[in-house]
């Protein structure tokens, strides 16, 4: 399978034996919805190793000591919607204090390009390091257009978090946007004719709420 630069798949146990379980049909709802956020906080650890860090003076209940603290710009989730939701809690169960965006887009039926129609940002985004959740990345018409999005709106650290990615929208992204990195917790083999991701784990917004 071909390799790309600047993107990472998240070969960990535990998120590899979760993504087994979230691929299996037999997955309801509600157990469905649970291994997304888990999955999104565990990949969430491997997208954010690279935070620097910077000393602080504390003093613990025996003495003073030098500690680390993340250092520099502070962080935005930006979940697309709909399906972008499903990540979002396990994530700010790691990051708390993060703040939320959101990115609403549509895929036209007569152009089938990306059209946006929701977009919330934090005030201060161009400050912050935005990371971009869907679980789904297949043809990367949305993702690209998310990241358009904040670009214009002045963000210059961008990267992107997916459960499961197809090889045609890790090379749509990254050749429009070589800057960004992903991360993902499988890159799968190739999209069907209808743009899903194969073996892929189905729609990922219809699993996480029940529609259908």
């Amino acid at each position: 399978m071909k390799e790309f630069q600047n993107f990472m798949v998240c070969n960990h146990p535990l998120i590899q034996h979760k993504l087994s379980i979230l691929r299996d049909v037999e997955t309801g709802c509600k157990e469905f919805r649970e291994l997304v956020s888990e999955i999104a906080m565990l990949v969430a650890y491997e997208a954010t190793r690279d935070l620097p860090l910077e000393d602080v003076e504390i003093e613990t209940p025996l003495e003073k000591m030098t500690a680390k603290s993340i250092a520099g710009k502070k962080l935005a989730i930006i979940p697309i919607l709909r399906a972008g939701l499903g990540m979002e809690p396990g994530i700010l169960t790691l990051i708390p204090a993060a703040k939320v965006g959101h990115i609403g887009l549509y895929r036209d039926p007569e152009t089938a390009l990306p059209v946006t129609y929701y977009c919330k940002l934090p005030q201060d985004i161009s400050e912050r390091i935005a990371i971009i959740i869907d679980p789904m990345l297949a043809t990367g018409g949305s993702a690209v257009a998310a990241i358009d999005l904040l670009k214009n709106s002045g963000v210059k650290h961008i990267k992107m978090m997916n459960i499961v990615a197809a090889p045609e929208g890790v090379e749509a992204v990254l050749s429009a946007h070589p800057d960004v990195q992903i991360y993902a917790a499988a890159l799968d083999r190739e999209l069907n004719s209808h743009s899903y991701i194969l073996p892929g784990l189905g729609d990922a917004g219809d699993r996480i709420f029940g529609t259908k």
